[in-house]
């Protein structure tokens, strides 16, 4: 299983990486490894201006990302249309490698755009719970929160689970847990 650092939990600099970890920057700039990396891009549920997310795009393409972290993506089939956008015109600026992060299991037309998609983001409760639906094997899994005795129970229940990359972190989220609670990341809307 591929392993995807994503801002929260950026591993430690004593961590070895090796060819299947990808590690998620915050900000172009911000390279605080030489190992692959992916830019983030917040697209708010699907809420961003098409021009400001390109913006980001070309701002990652200068950085020298290896490709983008699509954050907080849109899952319902109203989103397609500008998601599919930015990775065909990502594509055209070189940036191939992208990750779309719904963290809940998406429309079936986004399995159109040929890319990798978080079906599963949230805390190691939410997790021990959720029944995988609308997931499919080699989609990723991000559990936080994860207590440090049960991480590799954590990692167990996702290789089990399918997931063919992900992370199981005790550390903490970035955005508030009403964020992974549905509302606009709901593959329904």
């Amino acid at each position: 299983m591929k392993t995807l650092f994503p801002p929260y939990a950026h591993p430690s600099p004593e961590l070895p990486l090796d060819g299947d970890t990808w590690i998620v920057r915050d900000l172009p700039g911000d390279r605080r490894t030489l190992h692959q990396s992916l830019g983030r891009i917040d697209l708010d549920w699907g809420s961003r201006s098409l021009a400001d997310v390109l913006a980001d795009v070309d701002a990652w393409r200068e950085d020298g990302a290896e490709g983008l972290f699509l954050d907080r993506a849109p899952a319902g089939s109203g989103g397609v249309g500008p998601v599919a956008l930015t990775i065909r015109l990502a594509a055209r600026r070189g940036l191939h490698r992208v990750v779309l992060n719904p963290g809940v299991p998406t429309h079936p037309l986004y399995r159109d755009l040929s890319v990798r998609i978080c079906t599963f983001e949230g805390p190691w409760e939410a997790y021990q719970n959720w029944d995988g639906d609308g997931s499919r094997p080699g989609d990723g899994h991000l559990v936080h929160g994860v207590p440090t005795a049960l991480l590799t129970a954590a990692r167990r229940l996702m290789g089990r689970r399918g997931a063919g990359f992900g992370l199981a972190t005790d550390a903490g989220p970035r955005v508030s847990a009403e964020s992974y609670a549905g509302g606009a990341g709901s593959a329904d809307n």
